[in-house]
């Protein structure tokens, strides 16, 4: 369950909240400039399914009532420039190093990718959706093989992804699996990160970890901070490579609409908002997208973002 812990902080003793360790990132909502187009790279490119439309935007997963990706369109809009802050990338998390394999094999007959890495605790793909949407396609080492700093920091890196290794899961299986026509995520593939251009490492610190109760697992990674619930590598990534201060996208530029956190119950939801409303956030009733299995509230992050803080409901 949430607790709070007393910190040491500026000379006294003061209260910080702690995000329940059972959280997880739950989906993204983007506007995308052209429905149809995006669809085809969801579906056709990454197997996603869709689901439905939910007041004219898609709505897009592996497994059936789980919401990953919802794409709302805004015709015309045009790419976010690279010196504006909002969605660095969303990550897609695979169940399996087999299932990247997979990916990997499918994208690189139908698209492009702009970079591969070695994360020491993940192994990661990235590229872009048609509107320049950064995503991370990736798989995560076992927590046993994760190593800490003398600083007491989760060691990651930046490093070769070993390509030829992560394509020997598919070692008597070849491409027919990865390229057959009716290919779609495996079941358990799920939103594993979010990572954001912000304008303030200070400002993302304050509002993720000091507000929304994030343990911070990562600060000395050159221009960038990475938090968490329950010990992962990180949930939310935040890094200033756009330019400290950078300015907001304009409404005419495709953005992270919004992504959520799905907390486990309705008390942990509820100790977070008590939390929250005890220390001046505007915490507004409902989500931007309403799910009939979901409920919640949404705030917003000191650089717009908005984020939707959602318990799951009527699971059977």
């Amino acid at each position: 369950n949430s607790a709070t812990v007393i910190y040491a902080c500026l000379g006294f003793w003061c209260w910080m909240f702690r995000l329940d360790p059972a959280t997880g990132v739950g989906w993204v909502g983007l506007t995308v400039s052209s429905l149809g187009r995006s669809l085809d790279f969801y579906t056709g490119v990454l197997g996603f399914r869709q689901f439905g439309m939910l007041g004219g935007a898609a709505v897009l997963g592996a497994d059936e009532n789980v919401p990953l990706v919802i794409l709302h369109e805004q015709r015309g809009a045009e790419p976010r420039p690279p010196n504006r802050r909002g969605l660095y990338h969303f990550a897609v998390l695979y169940p399996s190093r087999r299932d990247l394999a997979r990916a990997f094999t499918r994208v690189a007959h139908r698209w492009s990718f702009e970079g591969f890495a070695d994360h020491l605790v993940s192994e990661a793909l990235y590229l872009s959706d048609p509107d320049l949407h950064g995503i991370e396609l990736y798989v995560d080492r076992p927590r046993e093989r994760w190593g800490f700093t003398s600083l007491k920091e989760l060691r990651m890196g930046t490093l070769p992804l070993n390509i030829d290794s992560l394509l020997r899961e598919l070692s008597g299986e070849g491409s027919s699996k990865s390229l057959d026509p009716g290919y779609r995520l495996p079941s358990g593939t799920r939103i594993g990160h979010v990572h954001l251009h912000v304008s303030s490492l200070e400002k993302a610190e304050q509002f993720y970890h000091g507000l929304l109760g994030f343990d911070v697992t990562l600060r000395s990674y050159p221009g960038a901070l990475f938090l968490s619930a329950g010990g992962y590598h990180h949930h939310v990534g935040a890094n200033i490579w756009a330019g400290l201060n950078a300015a907001p996208p304009s409404e005419n530029h495709v953005q992270l609409k919004s992504f959520s956190l799905v907390l486990p119950s309705r008390r942990s939801l509820e100790m977070l908002v008590k939390w929250l409303l005890e220390n001046g956030v505007d915490v507004v009733d409902g989500l931007v997208h309403g799910f009939d299995d979901y409920e919640g509230v949404t705030v917003m992050d000191f650089d717009g973002n908005r984020v939707e803080l959602a318990v799951r409901v009527n699971v059977s």
